[in-house]
């Protein structure tokens, strides 16, 4: 199951966005992400082909199985790896972006030792 950077970033705010309101659509994913409403459109045109998520009639977005195991694990570690570096002392905002670039990279056999290894308070 390997996707790019780019798509796990859309299928996590599509769940995070899905944590907060009843339905999510595109211009909600435009706005959280800051992009363009035609880059997000050809993007989810993208992820409803690869079946990560479907589109109803009325424009509502939903992961698909596939999407939603991809996003919360996208999610679980973008969550530990701010927590551990605010712990750690990096200032908040910088932490975010940080563990944004970790997410992706790391192998599922490392981010398991990591998360292992962690203890936060």
């Amino acid at each position: 199951m390997h996707i790019n950077e780019s798509a796990e970033n859309y299928l996590e705010t599509i769940l995070i966005l899905s944590k907060s309101r009843p339905v999510v659509r595109s211009v909600d994913v435009a706005e959280e992400l800051g992009f363009k409403k035609s880059s997000v459109s050809v993007a989810m045109k993208n992820l409803r082909e690869k079946e990560h998520i479907t589109v109803t009639r009325e424009g509502f977005i939903y992961l698909t199985p596939s999407g939603r195991e991809i996003a919360e694990m996208i999610y679980e570690r973008h969550e530990l790896f701010t927590k551990w570096l605010v712990h750690l002392g990096v200032d908040e905002k910088t932490a975010a972006r940080d563990a944004c670039k970790i997410e992706h990279d790391l192998s599922k056999e490392s981010f398991e030792a990591i998360k292992n290894h962690i203890k936060l308070p």
